[in-house]
């Protein structure tokens, strides 16, 4: 088949080519990509028949029966704003300002210097993974396209696929010590001096993803000092302030102590995990500059970057986490909740080191319990996980990442049975 037209004032004919031959012969070519490590495994557990099936992958907290918690703060919160009948209007490119304010001071403290000389500068972003992305658009502008942005080994899987996609040459330094399932200070002190100028360096604030290895107060000083004076781009990645311990003000420690000791550095904050707002997408990116027009400046080149980006943030989440932060009960009650939440993750891991004991396992799970936050890096082999998964349908990563918020009361021996026949 073919149609008249005119090309430059000439009847012509044009071959008829049909919209689906168009849709089959454009994208023919593309490939299958794989899934995802962790949810792909999520959905492979939920295609799973068997009864005893248990998924410990995906970093979202659980009761212990197993189901999703709404926090009763975040509850109230929501029904206040609903009852008040706000407009749903966008927010600005930097989002909710009094969001911004207030997440600024529960991470860095209200007594904060840098606060009180207003020379920090924030916006807000779509979670935590919207904040690291838009600080590595942001260094890739200012650092330079392909430099170096160094993670701890291991860190977050997605962390290097964002640094990677925002155009970084993604390095990386000692953290996790697989001899001792602990931290590697010595060896990560060592790689730390030997960043090259102009880098740029990411820390986990508090509860470490994927190991739960933090450093101790003592060994935070000792990071602090060699990074002091150093001409590196700092940014700390906080997702679990709050839901590490219990306690929101110990979990700021290491972001408190490098402000008091000096350091510039920029801040991702999510209110996923530690506020419960998974889907709601609420998140915020600080940096602290060396004064108030620093701040102005860096945050105009960061509006620059985000209106093309996403243009504005999710407005609903951010509401609810303002009202309860600003709240002084709902805040009380959030930190209560945060603290039933750490608590309950604490007895887990107390709960299947002394099952895995019970079983008559002869190796050291000490490394379970002195670990904190969300998961448990378990020291599983990759085919030892693949047994949990094929003989035993537990579902793990296969880098042993244990997520302790699937273990409940009702679980924990079936578990620890697994991994103890997987690991004799």
């Amino acid at each position: 088949m073919s149609r008249r037209g005119l090309r430059y004032g000439q009847e012509v004919l044009f071959p008829v080519v049909t919209t689906a031959a168009r849709s089959s012969a454009m994208w023919a070519a593309v490939p299958a990509g794989p899934p995802d490590p962790i949810l792909g495994l999520v959905e492979a557990f939920k295609e799973d028949p068997h009864p005893d099936k248990v998924v410990l992958a995906a970093g979202t907290y659980r009761t212990d029966e197993g189901t999703p918690w709404v926090l009763p703060s975040v509850k109230e919160a929501e029904a206040r704003i609903v009852a008040s009948g706000l407009d749903k209007e966008y927010l600005g490119i930097t989002g909710l300002a009094a969001l911004n304010e207030a997440a600024r001071a529960f991470a860095l403290g209200s007594d904060s210097p840098a606060l009180k000389e207003g020379r920090v500068c924030s916006v807000q972003t779509l979670s935590g993974t919207g904040a690291c992305r838009l600080i590595g658009e942001f260094y890739k502008t200012f650092l330079g396209a392909g430099a170096p942005f160094y993670l701890p080994k291991p860190s977050w899987g997605n962390h290097s696929k964002i640094f990677a996609a925002a155009g970084l040459d993604v390095r990386g330094y000692r953290y996790w010590d697989p001899k001792t399932l602990g931290l590697d200070l010595d060896g990560m002190i060592d790689d730390l001096k030997e960043i090259p100028d102009g880098s740029a360096i990411l820390l986990h604030a508090c509860a470490h993803n994927p190991t739960g290895v933090d450093p101790t107060p003592d060994e935070w000083r000792t990071i602090s000092a060699a990074l002091k004076g150093r001409d590196v781009a700092l940014f700390f990645d906080t997702a679990y302030q709050g839901f590490a311990s219990g306690d929101a003000e110990r979990d700021a420690f290491a972001l408190r102590l490098f402000e008091a000791d000096g350091h510039a550095f920029a801040l991702g904050q999510s209110f996923a995990k530690n506020f419960g707002l998974y889907g709601e997408r609420v998140g915020v990116l600080s940096l602290l500059c060396s004064d108030p027009d620093e701040a102005k400046r860096v945050e105009s080149q960061l509006k620059i970057l985000v209106r093309p980006m996403y243009s504005s943030p999710p407005l609903s989440g951010a509401r609810i986490c303002l009202e309860v932060l600003k709240d002084e009960k709902l805040s009380a009650q959030w930190r209560d909740e945060c603290a039933t939440m750490a608590n309950r993750i604490i007895s887990m891991r107390s709960a299947l080191k002394e099952a895995l004991e019970k079983q008559g396992s002869v190796l050291s799970w000490e490394h379970v319990t002195n670990q904190i936050g969300m998961f448990c890096y378990s020291g599983l082999s990759p085919s030892q996980v693949d047994r949990l998964r094929d003989e035993f349908h537990v579902y793990v990563t296969r880098d042993g990442r244990i997520s302790m918020a699937g273990v409940t009361s009702h679980n924990v021996d079936y578990i620890a049975a697994a991994i103890h026949t997987v690991t004799k």
